[in-house]
């Protein structure tokens, strides 16, 4: 057994020198591997939800956009309803007017064909008498 202690004391600077040259060392470059690895796994998420914030506020604007030009849209089609309501109407009183005229003028025809009848059915009724009557007698005696 003596003569293993020589060997048990190798064999304990190997493994004091093994951690302080070799162990250490390692441990210090994993920690620091281990550290970069996480820090730009924590930046990459960094960036993931600043790009998903800056997406978000995209979208919120195009949504704000498209309501402004949804809205101007419908602001014109008021306006162009309006217009063509005054237009319509202006067209209606015009007609109206029109209309009115026409019919002036055609009851003023039917009193001027009224009165052509009247004189004519007058001259057709003398005629008439005179034909009937006997030459010798009046148109007016007979009335």
């Amino acid at each position: 057994m003596l003569g293993s202690v020589p060997t048990m004391v190798l064999f304990l600077l190997l493994v004091v020198a093994y951690s302080l040259l070799v162990r250490r060392p390692l441990d210090r470059v994993l920690a620091e591997r281990r550290a970069r690895t996480s820090g730009a796994v924590e930046q990459a998420r960094g960036a993931i939800s600043a790009a998903e914030a800056r997406t978000a506020e995209y979208e919120a604007k195009l949504r704000g956009a498209r309501a402004e030009n949804l809205a101007s849209r419908e602001e014109k089609l008021k306006q162009w309803g309006a217009q063509r309501d005054l237009a319509l109407a202006d067209a209606r009183a015009a007609t109206a007017e029109k209309v009115k005229a026409a019919k002036g003028e055609i009851e003023q025809s039917v009193a001027i064909a009224q009165l052509q009848i009247d004189g004519v059915c007058a001259e057709l009724s003398e005629q008439i008498v005179r034909a009937v009557m006997p030459s010798g007698t009046r148109p007016e005696a007979a009335q």
